[in-house]
């Protein structure tokens, strides 16, 4: 289970993708590609490397566990210096990360606001840019990383099985979005582009019943379950504030 919640972890945020691709010149076109082009990245860099190195290197082999799995692949086939070169494609990665998520989370912050859902202050905008939204986001990764380094027994796995936890329910709302919205689109707009879901309606259905087992899975494991039934109960009640603040400033 904690491993299914690492991947969701690792695939987290790559809804991020069409936040970026709408502040673009053309967003449609932008959103199209975006979706499009991440959907084969991950199939080559992410599965299509996970499949070398199973091949290469036994899954309880202690190279794994000691160097990390690229690394004991590129040794395995007798790479030299494949520990110095990971050590820095494994930093740039994690920026590259780092960016995307400071992005997604300033964007979202930005738009919270526009809604009279966040305070008033991440939603000033200097250069074309959120830059307090940005500030916000990024100190409270740096805070996260600090509280891991001072107990990483505990903060670290607790904020791994959070984070996939809220995820889930990320992508099971952005799901029924879709189920609710495409029809609606399709007899509303039918000229307007949209990015098309392949074998929709049965693979969002197929997508929600995984995300379902997934919960599953959480409450049957005792070190996951203090944090499904903890997100289960902040969704709602965070969805009832927004609400409600978004009430307050519509009659105003």
């Amino acid at each position: 289970m904690i491993g299914l919640l690492a991947s969701v972890f690792a695939y987290g945020g790559l809804e991020t993708v069409t936040i970026a691709a709408a502040e673009s010149e053309n967003p449609v076109r932008g959103v199209a590609s975006a979706v499009r082009t991440a959907m084969w990245r991950i199939a080559l860099f992410y599965v299509g490397s996970m499949a070398v190195i199973v091949t290469l290197v036994p899954w309880d082999s202690p190279a794994v566990v000691e160097d990390g799995p690229y690394v004991a692949a590129l040794d395995s086939l007798g790479i030299p210096g494949a520990g110095p070169l990971m050590n820095v494609v494994v930093p740039v990665a994690l920026l590259s990360a780092m960016n995307a998520t400071i992005h997604g989370a300033s964007r979202i912050g930005y738009s919270l606001v526009r809604r009279g859902q966040g305070p008033k202050a991440l939603g000033r905008v200097s250069g074309g840019v959120p830059r307090i939204a940005v500030l916000a986001s990024s100190a409270f990764g740096f805070l996260c990383v600090l509280l891991s380094y001072r107990r990483p027994d505990d903060v670290f796995p607790w904020l791994l099985n959070m984070i996939g936890a809220v995820i889930l329910i990320v992508w099971i709302f952005i799901a029924v979005s879709q189920l609710r919205l495409r029809r609606r689109l399709e007899r509303e707009a039918p000229e307007r582009p949209a990015v098309r879901m392949w074998a929709f309606p049965w693979l969002t259905w197929v997508a929600l019943a995984g995300m379902a087992a997934a919960f599953v899975l959480m409450a049957r494991e005792p070190g996951t379950r203090v944090q499904l039934y903890a997100t289960g109960g902040m969704t709602p009640a965070l969805a009832a504030v927004g609400y409600a603040r978004q009430r307050a400033s519509a009659r105003h």
